[in-house]
């Protein structure tokens, strides 16, 4: 999208093996502005950073087909850049070492910043940059003819500004508009990814606002495949210390004496970095036609998934109730209720066994609930000990308040069962549904 000015020139990130003066970095700071400018093109060589997950099969430096699958790092950042330097370093010493093809980066203005500031600007004249250094750590001394380690353009995270009609950069993380917009951008850079299949995925939730992790593992488990990978990068003490001085970046940085803000002088050699995996489930497996052919919001993705998942329960589950007992059996499962938690469970199987017309509301139901009430009162057989059905009475001031509460106790009572009763609660009566949602033939009741 241009900006309204076209003497503002949008700021890029050097590629590895380039280095920028201070000064001239100086000018390209002044040049940052929150109004987001025309897209920049990419290594010069004409593509938007929107059409970069379509050519990860090719080196973009050299256009030469790459056989193998790419190796994409997939990060979340914010103001402390080192986590990408430690995961990278940290993927690198593994068994078998995985070195990302190329490294991509989700974060806000202030986030970009830091990254230039601290990994791909030299602290002074003919001194490699911090990314640099790392490159040569990891790729030895073929590094500068190396193409892997390759740091794409950032992707700054953007959002709809509808005072302007326009889309401006984030600074933070702070309103849920800003939190939505970062979820949809998180959501869409994934899927560029996840649709290209010559690529393998590490995703790395360790920087940034926790909100971007929480995320960024949203979107992982919706859109990821069986061959990506999630993690989590740790530090021990004191080098996770960003007071440190110098800062840590990874254990072979030049600067290997680092002060430490109790007056201990470290060495970055001592460090220690472990990278975890984080399960996740690839819900793509169960849902590739809802996730991958129906682009759309994050919310809007979650909201079907939610709905499958509710569909297949109601395929699974089993409810058998016995009128004149207060004991429920959800999938053979049996769970004693409290008398008004088993009035408002055979009132709600009644209905839906018999396909009865349902209340829209809460405070609609207190009437028909107050009948069935009485009729189920006169059914009790006064011979039999168990019948509970005398106790099959609401109080006269029982409204949608009260109703609520009976409601969410039989959830909780739910849940405490265990996860083969839990499967009902997504089923039971919820804002602007006041029915069993299940299906006639899977409800049993018996005299």
């Amino acid at each position: 999208m241009k900006n309204s000015s076209p003497k503002t020139k949008p700021p890029t990130l050097p590629l590895a093996g380039q280095i920028r003066s201070p000064k001239v970095e100086g000018r390209k700071q002044a040049a940052i502005r929150r109004k987001k400018p025309e897209s920049p093109s990419v290594s010069g060589c004409g593509l938007r950073s929107s059409e970069l997950g379509l050519l990860s099969a090719f080196d973009l430096r050299t256009s030469t087909f790459n056989p193998l699958p790419s190796t994409i790092l997939l990060a979340v950042t914010g103001m402390s850049p080192a986590v990408l330097t430690e995961t990278v370093w940290a993927l690198a010493q593994e068994k078998e070492p995985v070195i990302p093809d190329r490294v991509v980066v989700i974060t806000t203005i202030g986030g970009r910043q830091a990254i230039e500031r601290e990994l791909l600007m030299p602290s002074q004249p003919d001194v490699p940059t911090v990314w640099q250094q790392l490159r040569l750590a990891v790729l030895g001394q073929s590094a500068e003819k190396d193409s892997r380690l390759n740091f794409d353009a950032v992707r700054l995270i953007e959002a709809p500004n509808p005072r302007t009609g326009t889309s401006d950069w984030l600074e933070d993380l702070r309103t849920p508009e800003e939190n939505a917009a970062t979820a949809n951008f998180i959501l869409a850079e994934l899927r560029r990814w996840t649709e290209t299949p010559d690529t393998r995925l590490v995703v790395s939730i360790a920087g940034g606002r926790k909100t971007m992790g929480a995320l960024l593992y949203a979107c992982a488990s919706l859109l990821g495949r069986d061959t990506d990978r999630l993690t989590h990068v740790l530090v021990n003490d004191p080098f996770d210390d960003p007071r440190l001085k110098p800062r840590f970046y990874f254990p072979k940085q030049p600067q290997q004496s680092l002060a430490a803000t109790d007056g201990r002088t470290v060495s970055a050699a001592d460090a220690k970095i472990d990278l975890a995996d984080i399960p996740f489930v690839p819900l793509r497996n169960l849902f590739e036609r809802d996730l991958v052919r129906k682009p759309g919001t994050f919310v809007e993705l979650v909201q079907r998934c939610r709905g499958k998942v509710e569909e297949i329960a109601r395929r699974n589950v089993r409810l058998k109730l016995t009128w004149s007992r207060r004991v429920i059996a959800v999938n053979d499962l049996r769970i004693k209720l409290s008398p008004l938690q088993c009035l408002l469970m055979l009132f709600l199987a009644e209905n839906a066994k018999h396909a009865l017309p349902a209340p829209d509301k809460y405070e609609n139901a207190i009437e028909p609930l107050q009948a069935f009430a009485a009729r189920v009162k006169a059914t009790c057989v006064a011979e039999d000990g168990n019948d509970w059905r005398d106790e099959a009475s609401l109080q006269k001031d029982f409204d949608g308040q009260r109703l609520r509460k009976v409601l969410d106790e039989l959830k909780t009572k739910l849940r405490q069962a265990g996860p083969d009763a839990a499967v009902l609660i997504p089923l039971l009566p919820e804002k602007g549904r006041f029915t069993l949602d299940l299906a006639p033939a899977a409800i049993t009741l018996k005299d």
